[in-house]
């Protein structure tokens, strides 16, 4: 709920130049803690067992969000008034071209992701056998490859432009499936994670290229809209994935990897980011 504000706010308050720093600043303060927390729900878990171990999760997440809900009070945004009736329709005609494939190609890669993202930690555990405190380590090891990667290629970017980031970014989606299943140790999940962490290097270029492709005017709406046609289009992609894993557990990653592979082609081919 609280993104397309947040999108509207960097692209108001920063230049085209400067978006993708932006998002990247965002994207690092929000991940600090993903470096701490899942190695200690993993402890947790290991010293209180499954039950008490998420319970215990589940209690200091109520008290998190609680003080987040504090914080937020404090946050006053001016709204401003719309002249005009907007409508669904009127936002949607809004979309150009390459914002449009921008968003197909993104329902693809983000396919590839919805169907294994929920199976990852059970492949790890039960078929490549580590512990959940390994699982944890593997989390916080994404987490800090993609703040490394972060600002570097934010700056990089800024030179080059956007397009390549967000290809390798898109790429990185759909060879972690691939990485995973190919994993026979710990060390090998290890590598699988520190792609899964590269998936975020053009993450910022493609929110800020969604700013730039969107009208000044609707950049929250436009947001909005983006990213509820993308969770109703994936939405199924989990079960497609427990179906597939009945099969074989290694089916759905071999499949994402392919379903990733057409979002990169078809953003590679279709979208002009000089169109913004």
């Amino acid at each position: 709920m609280a993104s397309p504000t947040l999108f509207a706010v960097v692209g108001d308050a920063l230049p085209r130049e400067k978006r993708t720093m932006g998002f990247t600043v965002q994207s690092i303060l929000r991940r600090v803690p993903i470096i701490v927390a899942p190695t200690l729900g993993g402890l947790a878990i290991a010293a209180l067992g499954l039950r008490s171990g998420i319970r215990l999760g589940l209690a200091i997440s109520i008290a998190l969000a609680l003080v987040t809900l504090l914080v937020a009070t404090r946050i006053q945004i001016p709204v401003l008034r719309d002249e005009k009736t907007i409508n669904l329709r009127h936002v949607w005609q809004s979309f150009p071209a390459s914002l449009r494939w921008l968003l197909a190609s993104d329902v693809f890669i983000r396919t590839c992701e919805g169907m294994v993202d929920v199976f990852l930690v059970i492949y790890a555990i039960n078929v490549v056998r580590i512990n959940a405190p390994q699982f944890g380590v593997l989390l916080a090891v994404q987490a800090a490859t993609a703040m490394l990667v972060y600002i570097p290629a934010a700056r990089i970017a800024e030179v080059t432009g956007k397009k390549p980031f967000v290809i390798a970014t898109f790429c990185c989606f759909a060879l972690m499936p691939i990485a995973v299943v190919w994993a026979s140790s710990f060390a090998w999940l290890v590598v699988a994670f520190v792609i899964g962490g590269l998936r975020e290097v053009g993450e910022p270029a493609r929110k800020a290229l969604i700013i730039d492709l969107a009208s000044a005017s609707l950049r929250a709406r436009v947001v909005g809209l983006y990213y509820l046609v993308r969770s109703l289009a994936i939405a199924p992609a989990a079960f497609i994935g427990g179906l597939l894993w009945r099969s074989s557990p290694q089916l759905p990653f071999y499949v994402a990897s392919a379903i990733g592979t057409i979002g990169v082609l078809v953003f590679a081919r279709t979208v002009d980011e000089h169109t913004a």
